[in-house]
């Protein structure tokens, strides 16, 4: 579904991430994971088209991103959760979660936020609340509903458990299982390698702009815990 072969991203003179090739097939939940500036984060924002690469190429559902703009992509149908939510804070849950959905008639607005609330009972709970009164494991679900709410066929999410407590972990946890089971495929970066391996089908190692190993979860999983890559 999506094929990244021999990317480099570059940001002035800095290389951020230099001949990365990855695969995501349909139904998967595919980890990068790595230490902070391993280049995890430069990956997704080249999928989504935030910023450019300076050679390689990015192909999603057989068809090539090059040239393809951020608006367009999300119309083909990749969503994206950033890093540190970055939900509109005086904006109530509701208008964050149906911003996601901007492609979409009222009708299909309507029913996209009835089955997230039905997959996310706090949405209904908090739906008029402003998403800026919420903690950040609540708005952590927020932002992946927003990110859900135009049923994208593949879905990014970048470092979703960075500064959540144990507890919002596991939850956060429990709901990528639910898209899991909703067939939803996923590409996921963590530096918190223990519980996103938990997760995922398959995993890179990611380090200094480079893949560094790539595999099954049991094979990845020594190096991916080890000291110098977390």
């Amino acid at each position: 579904m999506l094929a990244v072969r021999d990317l480099n991203v570059r940001y002035g003179g800095i290389v951020a991430l230099r001949g990365v090739s990855i695969d995501v097939n349909k139904g998967e939940t595919v980890l990068l994971v790595g230490a902070n500036g391993a280049g995890k984060s430069s990956l997704i924002n080249a999928v989504i088209g935030l910023v450019p690469s300076n050679g390689g190429t990015i192909h999603f559902d057989g068809r090539s991103l090059d040239g393809m703009s951020c608006d367009r992509r999300a119309r083909a149908g990749i969503g994206y959760a950033p890093e540190g939510r970055r939900v509109f804070p005086s904006m109530s849950v509701a208008d964050n979660v149906l911003s996601g959905a901007f492609g979409l008639s009222r009708k299909l607005q309507r029913q996209s936020f009835a089955w997230l609330c039905e997959m996310f009972p706090l949405l209904a709970e908090r739906a008029s609340q402003p998403a800026g009164q919420l903690s950040g494991g609540e708005q952590q679900i927020v932002a992946l509903a927003r990110a859900l709410s135009s049923n994208p066929a593949v879905l990014l999410l970048d470092e979703p458990f960075l500064g959540l407590a144990p507890v919002w972990i596991r939850r956060i946890s429990d709901a990528i299982r639910q898209m899991q089971q909703r067939g939803t495929t996923i590409l996921m970066t963590e530096q918190m390698a223990r519980p996103a391996l938990k997760l995922a089908t398959r995993g890179y190692v990611m380090r200094g702009g480079e893949v560094r190993r790539g595999g099954t979860v049991a094979e990845i999983r020594e190096i991916a815990l080890a000291d110098e890559y977390l």
